[in-house]
């Protein structure tokens, strides 16, 4: 409701509408604040003057005054009135509401009547505050426009829905809120009240109690206003016309002022244009039901683009910091050469030192012991050694002449790093643009109203969001393994709606969908968790049986018409969990030996259940029973059916086990272990055997409490 109050305002004085007028372009007007915004108009262009120049026009012409701004320069919506001696220029103001509204050329003298009856200057005229047209009034004035009854009403309720709590009108002290009203008593009640004044029997049991909001609306509804005829204040409105399209008197009927129109009952009307609103506002509830979801996926890409921000934003992070990592492990490496050379030049300098240092001071010692032999004043002595010395002198010296005293080594290093591609690159480093001009579709919707689980399969529906204006080619449908593994793949199509069989029972799955085009995918919708049957339903399948099995009872009850076995397969086949189901023997005739168990979908149809390698079952007959596969018979066990026997079957694919049941009791041990992979239930019987299948059957007690301790 709060919704509709600017609808209730009037667009001068920015307040709820009081004695609302109709104006020919369709807008509402306060009739005070029409009189406000009256000008007056040169004589030259009054009514009377027009007529008295011969214009044809008359002096309220409705529907040519709607077509212009008699004063518009060329629809702009402000009034040239500057022109005319009698108007002088008046500046454009703004109401409450910002619509620009034009004030009185004079201030409208002081009187003490009420704004209907207040006498209008002639030749006024008044524009339109919303939508600028003007008119020229007539001698009516503004007695010439209806009023608005309807809209009062609403104004009225709309104020009555919003005034305090009704309180009783019964209560001797402190009244008690109304918890209801008697529309025959006309008497508001609180609960105490109500049960001690107006007890529900004897003549007050008829009376009808509504509620508190109701009844006020109804008391102000019951003596409803007439509306009266604006050229005939004392007749009611009975016709209408529909070329003038207002509501008109007999009076006017018989003045001829509608003689050539077109003349409906006026409750005829009513009906009708009520029931056109009523179809108008169902197309306009439909575009703003779309604009509600509009909103919602705008506040969803709000919140899309906040965690794809933080995403994006810890991807660039890690993105860098794998960057520097990289730079820093370059960079150590780079060091590592760096303190090689270094290591390897100080060795070279070093040793050179070293090797320098002790051929120093092996000339040193030759130098002081050639002067010592100098001394010598022995000559013989001398001449001895002589020539040794002088060869150990020269050939020192020639030692230190080849090469010996220049460096080995630079102390530059001859190694230099090269960064400017690298620089550059970091420079150049920026976001590549993924997407491509055209962008992807929208996100679909997946529609929970329509999705629902049966057995083992589950049906999806979803669609593309409202407004959407991007085209999806097709969808993807993703369901993961029912055991919180990984999605895949399970329809890529058109379609809108997929059903997916061969799930696993009392399994959860989570299911999703996204749209594509040529430019790319859309992001995934919101996953949808999907819960599998506990237990499972189904019936014989006819499409996949022999053609001798003869089906009833809703393909839960089978025989045969030949004497040789056929094989039936139930519709439902198991990959996963525990299972079981029952079948009771109807018609036992001859001995027969009809066989029960499970097999894949390829097994021979035509031949008793397990002679091949694709079924594993037990075969029974009035004594005894086998358990074969691949034409193997084991486990002989005593007992056998007759007619009312009741046959069970449990497939344990959690151990991996296939055990059987006659009368609730096992037969034998377990029949076979380390069955795996998708298992059909199946029978195999001749035309003496007649059997009814029983399913959704819970695992029986016993192996339940066997299954717990093992």
């Amino acid at each position: 409701m709060e919704e509709m109050e600017e609808e209730l305002k009037c667009p001068v004085c920015g307040s709820f509408y009081r004695e609302p007028i109709i104006l020919p372009c369709s807008h509402n007007i306060c009739q005070a604040c029409a009189r406000n915004i009256l000008v007056q108009t040169p004589e030259s262009e009054s009514p009377q003057s027009r007529r008295a120049s011969g214009s044809g026009v008359s002096d309220y012409d409705y529907l040519d005054l709607d077509k212009m701004s008699l004063y518009s320069e060329a629809d702009s919506g402000y009034g040239s009135y500057g022109g005319f001696a009698s108007a002088p220029t008046t500046p454009c103001q703004k109401s409450p509401n910002g619509v620009r509204v034009f004030p009185p050329a004079m201030p409208p003298p002081a009187t003490h009547l009420s704004p209907a009856l207040v006498p209008v200057p002639r030749n006024s005229c008044i524009t339109c505050p919303q939508c600028h047209r003007s008119l020229i009034l007539d001698d009516r004035g503004l007695r010439g426009f209806p009023k608005n009854r309807v809209l009062e009403g609403v104004i009225d309720r709309y104020q009555q829905s919003k005034a305090a709590a009704l309180k009783c009108q019964l209560c001797e002290k402190a009244p008690k809120e109304a918890t209801v009203m008697c529309e025959q008593c006309d008497v508001f009640y609180c609960d105490p009240c109500r049960l001690r004044c107006h007890p529900p029997r004897g003549p007050l049991a008829k009376h009808r109690l509504v509620p508190p909001a109701q009844g006020r609306v109804s008391r102000r509804l019951s003596p409803r206003k007439v509306s009266t005829c604006t050229d005939h204040e004392l007749e009611n409105h009975s016709m209408y016309c529909v070329q003038c399209k207002m509501p008109v008197c007999y009076q006017c009927l018989e003045e001829g002022k509608h003689s050539s129109h077109e003349v409906k009952a006026l409750g005829a009307m009513w009906k009708l244009h009520k029931s056109q609103l009523s179809q108008a506002l169902n197309g306009l509830s439909d575009r703003a039901k779309e604009a509600k979801e509009f909103l919602v996926q705008l506040r969803n890409m709000v919140q899309q683009i906040q965690e794809n921000s933080v995403e994006f934003e810890a991807c660039l992070v890690a993105q860098c910091d794998a960057l520097i990592d990289a730079l820093n492990r370059r960079k150590a490496q780079l060091l590592a050469r760096v303190n090689k050379e270094h290591e390897h030049k100080l060795k070279v300098v070093r040793d050179q030192i070293s090797h320098c240092t002790v051929k120093l001071r092996q000339t040193t010692g030759l130098m002081e012991y050639c002067l010592e032999v100098i001394k010598e004043n022995d000559p013989s002595g001398f001449l001895q050694i002589s020539d040794a010395l002088i060869r150990r002198v020269h050939l020192t010296e020639d030692q230190w002449g080849k090469g010996t005293l220049t460096p080995r080594m630079t102390t530059d290093f001859d190694l230099s790093l090269d960064n400017s591609p690298l620089l550059q690159s970091i420079h150049q480093l920026d976001f590549v643009q993924m997407k491509a001009s055209s962008p992807v579709p929208a996100t679909p919707i997946l529609q929970l109203e329509e999705c629902c689980t049966h057995n083992n399969s589950a049906t999806l529906s979803w669609k593309q969001p409202p407004l959407s204006t991007v085209p999806a080619e097709g969808y993807i449908l993703e369901l993961d393994d029912g055991n919180g593994g990984q999605f895949r793949e399970v329809y890529v199509g058109k379609e809108t709606m997929c059903t997916v069989d061969g799930l696993h029972f009392n399994s959860t799955y989570n299911a999703r969908v996204k749209a594509f085009n040529k430019t790319g995918v859309s992001q995934y919708s919101k996953t949808l968790v999907l819960q599998t049957s506990e237990v499972a339903w189904f019936a014989f399948d006819p499409g996949s049986a022999h053609s001798d099995i003869i089906f009833s009872n809703d393909n839960l009850t089978v025989t045969c018409s030949s004497y040789d076995d056929r094989v039936v397969l139930g519709k439902t086949g198991f990959s996963k969990g525990v299972h079981y189901w029952e079948l009771t023997v109807d018609r036992y005739d001859n001995h027969p030996d009809p066989a029960f168990g499970v097999a894949r979908m390829d097994v021979m149809k035509d031949v008793m259940l397990g002679k091949d390698d694709k079924a594993w079952a037990m075969y029974v007959d009035n004594n005894r029973s086998w358990f074969m596969h691949n034409n193997s018979h084991t486990n002989r066990t005593e007992g056998g059916i007759t007619k009312g026997a009741t046959i069970g079957v449990l497939l344990d694919l959690n151990r991996k086990t296939l055990t059987f049941f006659i009368n609730d009791e096992q037969q034998g041990p377990i029949a076979f272990e380390n069955v795996e992979g998708l298992f059909f239930p199946a029978v195999s019987l001749n035309r003496n055997v007649q059997v009814t299948l029983h399913t959704g059957l819970p695992v029986p007690d016993f192996y339940s409490s066997r299954a717990s301790i093992a």
